[in-house]
């Protein structure tokens, strides 16, 4: 089923079509055209909470929905075939680069994920050589005495429980500690504290309602970060530039495809401020709502610690973390639940017809893992915990791009191994020292927009394992 009868069918007049997709035994789908106050409403309802908004919005008008308003043309695609085709983008019709300029361009400009065509590939080709085995076993020796010594610090020496401890908070100083370390291969000290801000400036920016930088609001603020972790990793580049060390910034500077491609000194630092806000926010995000999930399915906590305490050490290696299937369940659910990235946006190069649904040039079209990660047509009982429903012999995965916290095709994320190897890691460490809870009518207040975060820091009680 896709969708309940429509309520109003489009009047928006055919574009003269210069790309056909509608493949013979393809679904083809109508198109809602809600009107205006809808639109308006449904603009509110998502910023209270998207997932809900996107599900109510599906139920009402069905899979293809016509959602701009004042001039900006926007078609909201739900389910797994719209999925599929705006992430293998055939023939280059979606633009990655022009949906994302809204958002990522005055504050991180030359990032991969906004990127198009030959120059993505370059720049894709280039940064793949940084998360390849070798190395990602190299920053795993790393991390784990920097995640032995974080974690440690949860609880004070002779403490034995924490009544209200703050978990957002202490996950973010952990990842910031990481990113120091992992990412830019330098020691935590004050201008790392003033990076993490920047950051924060700088991730809120890209939602600011006023998008040009006038004191004080969250624009200027963001772009006065950028230039401050601009001129912060200008200062290091030279000295990775001269020493091959392992961490990301250094694997940058010496990264070389097989076609003899480098970074320039200025796409360093445009990746560098980039992966480290995604590797750090999107992780702090996932480690969060997985210790939120891992409260209220105590069951499931329990189970995860067992199979950490059999491993016999806290230091796992690439190859054990790389047997931990359980753990790759809890993670996929987590991101199933809750993706850090709620929903992706498009721009449509040029007037199209696909699946019965005509596309304009310039306007542009959205994806929603929140919505799609929800569907009962793909998922039984979605609204349960349930990591075991990703075991390869549950039958439950009907659809190739039913699940896409990752995105998919070429823009799928280049670091998505090393995000999962390093929530492993941390996972594993905080199993082995920790018992968390939270009471059971508490439910955890959602900030889902631009990364998904607590608004309460997700107070637990925390005591040793």
């Amino acid at each position: 089923a896709l969708g309940p009868p429509l309520l109003e069918k489009t009047n928006m007049q055919q574009p003269p079509v210069e790309f056909d997709q509608s493949a013979s035994g393809s679904p083809t789908f109508s198109v809602a055209n809600p009107k205006f106050l809808d639109r308006l409403s449904f603009n509110f309802k998502q910023r209270q909470n998207i997932q809900k908004a996107m599900q109510s919005r599906y139920e009402q008008y069905g899979a293809v929905v016509r959602s701009g308003f004042l001039g900006f043309e926007l078609t909201q695609l739900f389910g797994p075939e719209w999925n599929q085709v705006v992430y293998q983008n055939r023939d280059g019709l979606f633009s990655s680069e022009e949906g994302w300029e809204f958002v990522l361009k005055r504050i991180f400009p030359g990032s991969v994920m906004a990127m198009d065509g030959t120059d993505h590939l370059y720049q894709r080709r280039i940064m793949s050589q940084a998360f390849k085995k070798p190395k990602l076993v190299a920053y795993l020796e790393t991390m784990n005495p920097v995640v032995d010594k974080g974690l440690g610090g949860w609880l004070a020496e002779g403490r034995e429980v924490a009544p209200s401890f703050l978990v957002f908070r202490a996950i973010k100083s952990l990842t910031l500690d990481l990113a120091t370390r992992v990412f830019m291969g330098v020691e935590p000290n004050d201008t790392a504290d003033k990076m993490n801000q920047a950051f924060i400036d700088a991730v809120e920016a890209s939602m600011a309602p006023i998008r040009y930088p006038i004191p004080p609001f969250q624009m200027w603020r963001g772009v006065r970060g950028r230039a401050f972790l601009v001129d912060a990793f200008r200062n290091i580049l030279p000295e990775k530039r001269a020493t091959n060390t392992p961490d990301f910034f250094s694997q940058f500077c010496h990264a070389e495809s097989d076609e003899g491609e480098k970074f320039t000194d200025q796409e360093i630092i445009d990746h560098m401020i980039f992966l480290m806000m995604a590797a750090h926010d999107t992780t702090t995000s996932t480690l969060t709502s997985m210790i939120y999930l891992l409260a209220k399915y105590p069951d499931w906590q329990d189970e995860l610690r067992e199979i950490s305490r059999a491993t016999g050490h806290a230091h796992l290696s690439f190859d054990e973390i790389a047997e931990l299937e359980t753990f790759d369940w809890v993670i996929k659910e987590t991101l199933r639940m809750v993706p850090p990235l709620p929903t992706m946006p498009r721009r449509v190069l040029k007037d199209a017809h696909i699946m019965g649904v005509d596309f304009k040039k310039g306007s542009f079209v959205s994806v929603s893992p929140a919505h799609t990660h929800f569907m009962k047509e793909y998922w039984a009982d979605p609204d349960t915990f349930n990591p075991r429903r990703f075991d390869s012999e549950s039958g439950e995965k009907r659809h190739p791009y039913q699940w896409i916290p990752f995105g998919g095709g070429a823009h799928m994320c280049v670091g998505q191994h090393f995000a999962t190897l390093q929530v492993k890691a941390i996972l594993h460490q905080l199993l082995l020292k920790y018992r968390w809870s939270v009471p059971e009518s508490y439910t955890i207040p959602y900030q889902l927009m631009p990364i998904a975060k607590p608004k309460d820091d997700l107070p637990v009680l925390l005591t040793r394992a």
